[in-house]
């Protein structure tokens, strides 16, 4: 029987064929992002009601954005979980155990019970739930884009690392494209408010989607289970630097990655949760409403949005073809520059009615694409392999607190405050872009860095620090060096 193929030739270091590396990283966060997007779609269509029906509609809102906002408050405990299983044991197994640990949460959400059977009980269980949902996740998405870039062929890492990136657009799509087939099949009664779902949604059709993961979710194992390890990671094994305390490394010697790699990420978390979560609100609330929004129907905005995701999945692989090209740096700069031109001129662009409202959302999603394509390279670029788990999965996840946790509130906050009018939350994300730009002005061009370990790489290893395996190793090349001399 011939040798399974190797990078270098030897039958001990098998590689994972090109498509089962692609279909590996983009199903997982596929179903990341479908397991956001539909808590966020519940979040603003029935869970106020359902888990906080003592409560006036604003502060159900914002208290059903709470419970979503707990989820990314344990994005960065699991990021250090997850990043020491992926920096001590290796990628593959540790996205097998956060992907199960996310799906068996989100289908749990599609069997809890309600306020009204439970009481503060049902509340209590879907913030739980969220949380584990939060802190799988945590490991999922720096899992994921390891997987690409450090299985990619030289020169192609951006375009190898926007695969798991393009999951973003495609689980928007399988979402909302569920949400919206249970709506059409559970529609509203005559004379009914058109925003807001019919009863038969409310008292179970919102479940499906949920339930609905489970299915996701063994297609993602299986795919995974197959997976080898990665050339890169098995090298740094092979050469025992595999640290013992992969955080209190990074945090020791990588924290100004850890800092601008955070910053980094802010504008398109920003971005993403204004062009999902509170577009979403802001489209199908009433014009007549005490906080006035669009008064489209959800089936009609959701429709709009997926048309803006379109432009989302598209611009998302556009973007790794030209940060291969020019660099991350170059190409983030001025995508990040657009961004902030973008939320200046929210007000005129709805202004023009139905097609400024499109335009909004395309132009939106368009620059989603092109700001979160590029991150799935340049976040891992900027750690060694030992540490390169821990430590994009750390900038990527404490981002999304002070991106994505606030974001909501923040947003409803400036939503109310313009008395109807998103001129604030534009101004709120053309705010957050600026921090961007600056830790992108800041820091350095990652094309050029070798993802192999020594490259970038502390010389030296801490007693402390070093895994049995460095041990051994210092410990045979003192004794080879013994005889020698």
């Amino acid at each position: 029987m011939p040798a399974p193929a190797t990078a270098t030739g030897s039958a001990q270091t098998p590689v994972n064929p090109r498509s089962r590396v692609l279909i590996a990283s983009l199903i997982g966060t596929t179903i990341e992002f479908y397991d956001f997007y539909i808590y966020a779609t519940a979040a603003v269509l029935v869970f106020p009601s359902l888990f906080f029906p003592n409560a006036d509609p604003t502060t159900a809102l914002l208290s059903s954005f709470a419970v979503f906002g707990a989820a990314m408050v344990a994005r960065p405990i699991g990021a250090v979980f997850f990043g020491h299983l992926g920096d001590r044991l290796g990628r593959k197994r540790t996205l097998v155990v956060s992907l199960l640990t996310m799906g068996i949460a989100t289908f749990l959400i599609g069997v809890l019970p309600t306020y009204a059977q439970v009481g503060w009980v049902a509340t209590a269980l879907l913030v739980l739930m969220r949380l584990a949902q939060g802190f799988a996740l945590g490991g999922e998405w720096s899992g994921a884009a390891l997987v690409a870039t450090e299985n990619a062929p030289k020169g192609k890492r951006a375009l190898y690392g926007t695969f798991p990136q393009l999951g973003a657009p495609l689980g928007f799509i399988i979402g909302n494209g569920l949400f919206l087939v249970i709506g059409a099949l559970l529609p509203s009664t005559a004379g009914a408010d058109p925003t807001q779902p019919s009863q038969a949604f409310t008292d179970w059709g919102w479940r499906i989607p949920f339930l609905f993961s489970a299915v996701m979710v063994a297609i993602g194992l299986w795919v995974r289970s197959r997976l080898v390890e990665s050339t890169v990671f098995a090298k740094t094994r092979e050469a025992g630097k595999v640290r013992k305390l992969p955080l209190a490394t990074v945090v020791h010697s990588h924290w100004k990655q850890l800092v601008l790699g955070t910053f980094i990420m802010l504008a398109t978390y920003v971005l993403f949760y204004l062009m999902t979560t509170f577009s979403l609100s802001y489209g199908r609330t009433a014009k007549d409403a005490a906080v006035p929004g669009l008064g489209y129907s959800y089936t009609t905005f959701v429709l709009m949005m997926i048309f803006g995701v379109l432009f989302f999945a598209v611009f998302t692989l556009v973007s790794g073809p030209l940060a291969d090209k020019y660099g991350r740096r170059t190409t983030l700069i001025w995508i990040t520059a657009a961004i902030v031109v973008f939320g200046l001129v929210w007000v005129p662009l709805i202004g023009l009615g139905t097609l400024g409202v499109v335009l909004w959302l395309v132009l939106g999603f368009t620059l989603m694409g092109m700001t979160f394509g590029p991150m799935g390279a340049l976040l891992p670029e900027l750690f060694p392999t030992s540490v390169r788990y821990t430590g994009s999965g750390i900038s990527y996840n404490v981002s999304s607190i002070l991106g994505a946790a606030v974001a909501p509130f923040i947003a409803v906050a400036l939503w109310e405050a313009g008395d109807g009018s998103p001129w604030l939350v534009g101004v709120y994300l053309s705010a957050m872009a600026v921090l961007t730009l600056t830790a992108l002005l800041l820091g350095k061009e990652t094309k050029d860095v070798s993802l192999d370990e020594g490259e970038g790489e502390d010389a030296t290893t801490s007693p402390a620090d070093a895994t049995p395996t460095t041990v051994a190793s210092t410990a045979s090349t003192a004794s080879t060096a013994s005889t020698a001399s």
